[in-house]
């Protein structure tokens, strides 16, 4: 790791940072996978076109609806409680999509309401993470750490 204050890099050398910067990496990674997925199992359906569409929709959704709530909840309530519990809850919501799909029956009504959700759960980690940031690294990593996010 590189050390200097004025390096993009310094934020990670708090092992605080670090830890909830790669936790929110692996979970955007699973996100965008689970994206690429549903747009792969509805490829086949007659109205594959339309439906590929609306798994888009329904994962960028939620930002637009839950983004003024989203930042009242990470401003009043404990953050870190927060994104726990939206990380447990789409891990839950995962785990359920992978039995559903593993036994051929999600449907493509199922898995828009599934991508939705982890879309809402996106909508709910983004502000928190983002208020959440200030309080890990110095005032002068403040900004290196902002363009990680």
């Amino acid at each position: 790791m590189v050390e200097q204050v004025g390096s993009p890099w310094a934020p990670l050398a708090s092992r605080v940072f670090r830890a909830l910067w790669l936790a929110v990496l692996v979970s955007n990674l699973g996100t965008w996978m689970q994206t690429v997925g549903a747009q792969w199992l509805l490829v086949g359906d007659p109205n594959a076109s339309t439906l590929v569409s609306l798994v888009q929709t329904a994962s960028a959704l939620p930002v637009v609806l839950l983004a003024l709530p989203s930042g009242v909840l990470a401003d009043n309530f404990d953050r870190r409680r927060l994104l726990l519990a939206v990380q447990l809850f789409q891990a839950a919501v995962g785990a359920a999509l992978t039995v559903l799909s593993a036994f051929g029956e999600l449907g493509p009504a199922l898995l828009l309401v599934f991508t939705f959700a982890l879309g809402a759960g996106a909508a709910l980690s983004g502000p928190a993470f983002a208020a959440l940031t200030p309080e890990l690294v110095p005032r002068s990593q403040l900004g290196a750490a902002a363009a990680r996010c």
